[in-house]
C-alpha cells in the first residue's frame, strides 16, 4: 500500500469511527431514555441502567455502520476535491479505479465488522438484555418492596416498606399476614435487607416485633426479635420461561430453526427475513462507498459545482436502503422479495463499477441548470427595491 493509499484509509477510517460514534450516541441516548423507569419505579442502579441500554449499541452499529462510511467516503472525496488533490492524482495518471482501492479496503473491514455483530454480537446482546429484564420483573426488592405504599403480595398478605437507603438497606417494614384463617401475624421491624441463595429469596427483619392473634385467645402473642426470615421467593417468579424472538436469535440458529420452536410455528416468515438480512448486511457497506464514489470520485475542475452530484449520491444511497427495508418485509411472505434484493445491490454494484472505470461526471441536465437560473434572477428581481 503507497502513501496515498494509506493517507486515504487513515483519513476515511477516521472519519467513519467519528461519524459511528457520534450517530450512535445520538440514538442510543433517545433509546436509553425509554430506559430510565429502570433508575427511578423499580429503583436501580447507575450500573445497571448503563449495562442494560449499553447491550443495544451493536444493534445500532449493525444499522448505522453503512450510513457512516458511506458518509465518511463523501467527506474524504469532497475534501480531496476542494484541495485540489484528485486533480493532481488524475494529472499523475492514478485512474479513479486505482483511487477507489484504499476505500475499498476500508469498506471490507466494515464490512467484517457488520458479518461479526449481525451474526452474533447483536442478537447476543438482544438475549442478554431481555435476559436482564426477566431478572429484574423477578426482582423483589425494585417490583415487590416498593417504598411508601401498601403492597398486596398475595390474598390476606400486605407489607409495606418505608424507605430504600443506599446499599439495599430497608427502613421502617411493616407486615401483615392473614392467609392463614386461624391466626393473623403482624410485623413490625425498623430495617431489613433481602438475602438471595440457592432456596430463593428472603427478607431479613432485624430489630422489631411480632405480634401473633390466634382465633380463641384474647391475648396476642408478642414476640421481640433482632432477625427475623420472612420468606419472599414465591413471589418473584425467577423460573419464567424466556422466549427469545426472531432478532435475538444466532445466525446458526436461523439456517435450520427447530420446527417445535414455538416463535417458529408462528413466524416463519420472519425467520426467513432475519436470514437474508444476516446474508445482506455486509453487503450494504460496499454498495453505498461504490454508489458514493461513482458520483462523486471523479476528477472536476473548480468551475464544476458538486452539489449536485452531493444530493443525487445521497439519494441513490437513501433509495436503495429504503427498497432494503421494503423488500425484506416482502420477504416474510415470499422468498422471491430475498433475490431481488440480491439482484438489486448487485446491480447496484455493476452500475457504479461502470460509471468509476469510464470516469463519469454526474452533473445537472442542461435544462434544470437553466430553470434553477430562471427561477433565482425572477426571485432577485421580486426582492430588489423598487
Amino acid at each position: 500500500m503507497g502513501s496515498i493509499d494509506g493517507y486515504i484509509v487513515r483519513t476515511t477510517f477516521g472519519a467513519f469511527v467519528l461519524v459511528l460514534v457520534s450517530l450512535t450516541a445520538l440514538f442510543w441516548v433517545t433509546q436509553a431514555l425509554r430506559g430510565i423507569d429502570l433508575m427511578t419505579s423499580q429503583g436501580q442502579t447507575i450500573l445497571v441502567f448503563l449495562g442494560i441500554t449499553g447491550l443495544i449499541i451493536p444493534s445500532l452499529v449493525l444499522i448505522i455502520s453503512p450510513i457512516a462510511l458511506s458518509l465518511a467516503v463523501g467527506y474524504v472525496l469532497h475534501k480531496l476535491a476542494t484541495d485540489s488533490e484528485l486533480i493532481v492524482m488524475n494529472a499523475a495518471g492514478l485512474r479513479p479505479w486505482q483511487l477507489f482501492r484504499p476505500f475499498l479496503v476500508v469498506t471490507i473491514v466494515v464490512s467484517l465488522l457488520i458479518v461479526f455483530i449481525g451474526f452474533y454480537l447483536a442478537p447476543d446482546g438482544l438475549r442478554r438484555t431481555k435476559q436482564w429484564d426477566a431478572e429484574i420483573a423477578a426482582d423483589v426488592v425494585s417490583n415487590i418492596l416498593q417504598t411508601g405504599r401498601f403492597m398486596e403480595l398475595d390474598a390476606g398478605l400486605t407489607i409495606l416498606v418505608g424507605e430504600r437507603q443506599p446499599g439495599g438497606r430497608l427502613v421502617g417494614i411493616f407486615i401483615d399476614d392473614r392467609r392463614d384463617p386461624k391466626e393473623r401475624v403482624s410485623i413490625i421491624a425498623d430495617h431489613g435487607f433481602v438475602r438471595k441463595n440457592e432456596g430463593g429469596s428472603y427478607l431479613v427483619l432485624e430489630d422489631g416485633t411480632l405480634q401473633r392473634f390466634e382465633v380463641g385467645k384474647r391475648e396476642p402473642a408478642l414476640v421481640v426479635f433482632e432477625q427475623y426470615g420472612f420468606d419472599m421467593s414465591k413471589f418473584g417468579n425467577p423460573n419464567k420461561v424466556i422466549l427469545f424472538s426472531v432478532r435475538e436469535r444466532y445466525f446458526w440458529q436461523l439456517i435450520e430453526p427447530d420446527p417445535d420452536d414455538p416463535v417458529y410455528q408462528v413466524f416463519p416468515g420472519s425467520f426467513r427475513a432475519e436470514f437474508h438480512d444476516r446474508l445482506l448486511a455486509p453487503l450494504y457497506p460496499l454498495a453505498f462507498a461504490a454508489l458514493t464514489f461513482a458520483f462523486l470520485g471523479a476528477p472536476r475542475t473548480t468551475r464544476q459545482s458538486r452539489a449536485f452530484s452531493i444530493v443525487a449520491a445521497t439519494l441513490a444511497v437513501g433509495l436503495l436502503r429504503i427498497c432494503g427495508f421494503a423488500l425484506s418485509i416482502w420477504t416474510q411472505s415470499t422468498l422471491a422479495a430475498a433475490y431481488i434484493q440480491y439482484l438489486l445491490i448487485a446491480a447496484t454494484l455493476i452500475v457504479a463499477g461502470r460509471m468509476i472505470l469510464n470516469v463519469v461526471i454526474v452533473e445537472p441536465p442542461a435544462g434544470l441548470t437553466e430553470a434553477i437560473v430562471r427561477w433565482g434572477e425572477r426571485f432577485a428581481r421580486r426582492l430588489a427595491p423598487a
